[in-house]
């Protein structure tokens, strides 16, 4: 069955790094472009960053560009979102996130709590 395994969240505080990584299993993993999201309680899921399916394009959002790179290895089915220069407001559940290219078919990882706090 598919799945979309999160990790690498906690505490951390302002300024400090994080690297979330995800795992991919159950589909063809380099037919699918990937992304990470967040939300917050009583917040929409936003997207964070995302990468085509070849790692050729790259996509994010203006609060978050410069700090935080997004990065996929085809080969181990994973995408991962190094993040530097951490922000309170950066505090929210992470989702992994993978679009087939053909049909658009998304698939949701369960999330991982990143929390920036001193």
């Amino acid at each position: 069955q598919v799945q979309l395994v999160e990790s690498g969240g906690g505490l951390v505080q302002p300024g400090g790094s994080l690297r979330l990584s995800c795992a991919a299993s159950g589909f063809t993993f380099s037919t699918y472009a990937m992304s990470w999201y967040r939300q917050g309680p009583g917040k929409d899921r936003e997207l964070v960053a995302s990468m085509g399916n070849t790692g050729g394009i790259t996509n994010y959002a203006a609060s978050v560009k410069g700090r935080f790179t997004i990065s996929r290895d085809n080969a181990k089915s994973k995408v991962y979102l190094q993040m530097n220069s951490l922000k309170p407001e950066d505090t929210d559940v992470y989702y992994c996130s993978a679009r087939n290219i053909y049909n658009n078919y998304r698939y949701w990882g369960q999330g991982t709590q990143v929390t920036v706090s001193s």
